[in-house]
């Protein structure tokens, strides 16, 4: 039997068995790609990642799966990575490779030198109109969004809904199914104002407790659309409705409805670690 160590770490939060969880198996290199996604799967975490030796200019290369497939980028694993590598690796700033190119995290510490903060630079998305609206609304049960319907890919695919209030983003029971059949990676649904915003991302196994590749997108949407200005930080909270309250930073950079840049930080605590054996 073949031994692999894994760190689990919350992420979007410094308060343990809060935010978003996720496993780090720190040396994958003799892990097979059905191998990956088996032990994704017994984890049963929204996503797992698994360490590589790099392939270009990063310090270290990561797959990312879900419990059922694999995904080129997402958030919260590309941070929750840096936390648990950049300490032992004593960067400043470390480059992770990913499907969707090298993403930098450049790592805030104490004085103790404990990493307090990360801040990535994500894939600055595409964005494209989403002309049938109606399975949408149907699906997560409202009528009408506050900005245009569009779908954001860095990686990831999210459809953004704007809603009038955040009682309203409290209050809805999605159609998972509905959902699901939309084609996406998830559906994120927010209101506030200034900056600060609430946010629930509904996606195929169910609500998603802080979600990075969504955050970045809610800030170009934001910008885009004149409810805030380029290059302002905004504070997204998601999470509360299922017990895992979190916290992120977004920030996007660019003018006259082109995305010049995406960044998006928060913070992350180590909760465990242990080994899988397989064969």
């Amino acid at each position: 039997m073949r031994t692999f160590r894994y760190v689990i770490t919350d992420v979007f939060t410094d308060t343990p068995l809060a935010g978003n969880q996720l496993a780090v198996f720190t040396d994958a290199r003799d892990l097979d790609t059905e191998t990956m996604q088996a032990l994704a799967l017994e984890v049963g975490f929204s996503e797992s990642v698994f360490v590589l030796s790099p392939e270009e200019t990063g310090h270290v290369r990561i797959r990312i799966f879900t419990p059922h497939y694999e995904l080129p980028f997402a958030g919260h694993p590309t941070l929750g990575t840096a936390f648990v590598l950049g300490g032992p690796l004593q960067l400043q700033v470390i480059n992770i490779e990913t499907g969707r190119g090298v993403i930098p995290v450049a790592l805030e510490r104490d004085q103790s030198g404990r990493i307090v903060f990360g801040r990535m630079e994500q894939p600055v998305p595409t964005v494209e109109g989403l002309v049938e609206t109606a399975p949408l609304f149907a699906a997560i049960g409202v009528e009408r969004s506050e900005l245009p319907i569009e779908l954001y890919d860095n990686g990831a695919t999210h459809i953004l809904v704007t809603l009038g209030s955040e009682e309203q983003v409290a209050a809805l029971r999605p159609d998972l199914a509905g959902v699901v059949a939309l084609g996406v990676t998830g559906v994120s649904c927010f209101a506030g104002s200034d900056d600060r915003w609430t946010t629930r991302m509904f996606w195929s196994d169910g609500e998603d407790a802080a979600t990075g590749s969504a955050a970045g997108p809610i800030a170009c949407h934001l910008a885009r659309h004149g409810r805030i200005g380029w290059g302002e930080e905004i504070v997204i909270s998601q999470g509360t409705a299922i017990g895992r309250p979190s916290t992120l930073y977004a920030r996007a950079e660019g003018g006259d409805g082109l995305i010049d840049r995406v960044e998006v930080g928060g913070q992350a605590v180590t909760v465990a670690r242990g080994e899988f054996q397989v064969p």
